[in-house]
């Protein structure tokens, strides 16, 4: 008998593995497409089959997609990007090739593309930052006038909050704008900076499915000018009011952007002008977000994205309801990471749902600014707000590590 498939285009260190489990759980067979297979560590640990096919090229991915078809019966294909967004895009091509159920190409690449996507939600009326587009420095020096201080500086593609920095002076302005412009910064495409208004407030996150709000989230950062995640928290302690506004705009962002199919994940501000949108991703967030809304509200968005991919319904009614949060543990110094202690006594506690590290001993820590500092979680739930976070906090107070600082 043919093997189901799923295919799934490149991989994700978080969110990877969960897929790959869903399906598996599904009774499909999950086959990975991916230029360097050997960075996704769990498709070996897990033993997922890889082609390694230089997914940049769409003609290649197609025809290793028509080889395997030979094979195998191919329910449906989907994909993740870490840093590199066009990931999507390529899913959407490639469903839209094979009459597989997918997203809209048009709508990814535009959401793709910040400057279009902000362009997109000023035309449909929905409230967004001040900004401005510009391509070197002195454009950049132009907008920060028109706009006023403080201001978020970031490229115009790109994710993880890499190269997003802001800006509380002209000084910061002019030495983050040659950090981006000067050869430090990698850039995907020819380099073009978003010099956007700081949105003053509180951080939301609305996690949708195929144009549903499934869940609303908070969080916070690190200290500034990065914006580094430090805590998630779901659901958010909203009023009806507020909870209401924040998913009237996030749906209008979806009317606004063609994203009507799949996930979607809004980021929010809750400003003097109430929620302003800050981005759009037609994605489905990275870990912990998933497993904070399963917690929260017994919801596998990792499930229903896969219904979906396969032709199903899916299904996002809450079964439950309960406070889960995560913290994320990050580094205050560079160094050589030695050791990490306490990590199994923490998940031990009950309520506490996972103790996650992303790094080993002996692994130099060189924080960037952006996701990459992170070097691991906790996730705790249970049915009161102010239970999950003593439980947190029990928690991360038993993990230690030890950074040695490198010789200069």
């Amino acid at each position: 008998m043919t093997s189901r498939a799923l295919i799934l285009i490149e991989g994700h260190r978080s969110i990877g593995p969960l897929y790959v489990r869903a399906a598996q759980r599904r009774g499909l067979y999950p086959i990975t497409m991916a230029t360097d297979p050997t960075q996704y560590d769990y498709l070996a640990a897990e033993g997922v089959e890889a082609v390694q096919v230089d997914t940049n090229d769409l003609d290649a991915v197609k025809g290793v997609y028509s080889r395997l078809k030979l094979t195998y019966d191919i329910a449906g294909l989907t994909g993740f990007s870490g840093l590199d967004e066009s990931v999507h895009l390529t899913v959407g091509k490639l469903c839209r090739h094979f009459g597989l159920p997918g997203p809209n190409p048009a709508s990814i690449e535009q959401c793709h593309d910040k400057f279009v996507q902000r362009q997109l939600l000023e035309h449909a009326g929905v409230p967004i930052p001040d900004y401005r587009v510009a391509a070197n420095a002195m454009e950049v020096e132009s907008a920060v006038t028109e706009i006023g201080l403080p201001v978020v500086l970031k490229p115009v593609i790109g994710s993880g909050s890499s190269g997003v920095q802001m800006c509380r002076t002209v000084h910061e302005v002019a030495e983050h704008t040659r950090h981006l412009l000067g050869g430090t910064h990698m850039w995907q495409t020819s380099p073009r900076i978003l010099v956007e208004e700081f949105a003053q407030g509180q951080y939301y996150t609305a996690d949708m499915m195929g144009g549903r709000v499934v869940g609303i989230g908070t969080g916070d950062f690190g200290p500034p000018p990065h914006f580094v995640y430090r805590e998630y928290s779901y659901p958010a302690p909203l009023s009806d009011d507020e909870n209401a506004r924040i998913a009237d705009a996030s749906l209008s962002c979806l009317r606004a952007l063609g994203l009507g199919w799949g996930p979607t994940n809004v980021e929010l501000r809750w400003t003097k002008r109430g929620p302003v949108v800050i981005e759009v991703n037609p994605r489905l967030p990275g870990t912990p977000d998933p497993e904070l809304i399963q917690l929260a509200y017994g919801v596998n968005l990792v499930d229903e994205h896969i219904k979906l991919v396969i032709g199903e319904e899916c299904d996002l009614r809450a079964r439950h309801s309960r406070t889960a949060s995560a913290r994320f543990l990050v580094p205050d110094r560079d160094g050589m990471l030695e050791e990490i202690e306490g990590a199994s006594r923490a998940a031990a506690i009950p309520g506490v749902a996972e103790v996650k590290m992303y790094v080993h001993p002996n692994t130099p820590i060189v924080r960037k600014g952006d996701y990459r500092d992170l070097i691991g979680h906790v996730i705790a739930a249970s049915p009161s707000r102010d239970q999950t976070a003593v439980l947190l906090q029990q928690a991360v107070d038993l993990v230690s590590w030890t950074i040695t600082p490198f010789r200069t």
